[in-house]
C-alpha cells in the first residue's frame, strides 16, 4: 500500500494526515524558527539552517527572513539567487529555481491544490504539481506563481502579478492573471 506522503510526492491526491508528512511539517517548523529569529550577525548560522532545511542552496545564494515553506526538502535554488523578506514557499511538490534569479518581498510559490468538487475538498484531499523558475527570473514584490507554472530564462513578472500559466522566456509580464506584455532581446 503506497503511503500519503508517496503520493503526495508523486502528485497523486494525497491527505496530509500521514505521519511521515506530519513529521516532516515539525521539522521544517523548527528550523524555519531557528533562521527567522537568528541573529543578523550571523550569517554563516543563518546559512547552516537553510542548508538543512532546503533540497539544495546554491553558493552565493541568500534569503532574507521571516521565510515560510511547508518542507523546505522539495526546495532547490541555485547559485546567486536572491530571496526578500516575507517569502512563502508551499512546497508540497518540487520548487526549482535557477542561478541568478531575485525574488522580491512577499512573493508567494504555491504548488498546493484542492479538488474543485466540494465532497473530496471536505474530505480534506489535496494534491500539488511543481514550480519552475527558469535563469535570471525576476519576480516583483507581491507575485503569486500557482501550481504546474514553469517561468521561463530572463523573464520578468511585474509587481502583484498572479502566475496562472507558463511564461516563456524573456519577456516582461504583469497582471492577473499575468500576460507577456513585451519581449527581451
Amino acid at each position: 500500500m503506497t503511503s500519503m506522503k508517496d503520493r503526495m510526492l508523486a502528485g497523486e491526491p494525497y491527505i496530509a494526515d500521514d505521519p511521515a508528512i506530519i513529521a516532516d511539517l515539525g521539522r521544517a517548523a523548527r528550523l524555519m524558527h531557528r533562521f527567522n529569529t537568528s541573529s543578523p550577525d550571523d550569517p554563516p548560522g543563518r546559512l547552516a539552517v537553510l542548508r538543512e532545511l532546503l533540497g539544495e542552496l546554491g553558493e552565493d545564494t541568500w534569503i532574507r527572513p521571516p521565510f515560510h515553506c511547508d518542507y523546505g526538502g522539495n526546495i532547490r535554488i541555485g547559485p546567486r539567487s536572491f530571496v526578500n523578506y516575507q517569502a512563502v514557499f508551499l512546497d508540497v511538490a518540487a520548487i526549482t529555481i535557477g542561478a541568478d534569479v531575485q525574488i522580491g518581498p512577499n512573493v508567494q510559490l504555491l504548488t498546493p491544490t484542492h479538488p474543485v468538487e466540494p465532497e473530496p475538498r471536505r474530505a480534506k484531499w489535496e494534491s500539488a504539481r511543481p514550480i519552475t523558475l527558469a535563469d535570471n527570473v525576476w519576480l516583483g514584490g507581491g507575485v503569486v506563481v500557482l501550481a504546474g507554472v514553469t517561468v521561463g530564462e530572463n523573464t520578468v513578472v511585474g509587481a502583484g502579478a498572479v502566475v496562472t500559466r507558463d511564461l516563456p522566456p524573456n519577456v516582461v509580464a504583469v497582471g492577473n492573471p499575468a500576460r507577456p506584455v513585451r519581449r527581451l532581446d
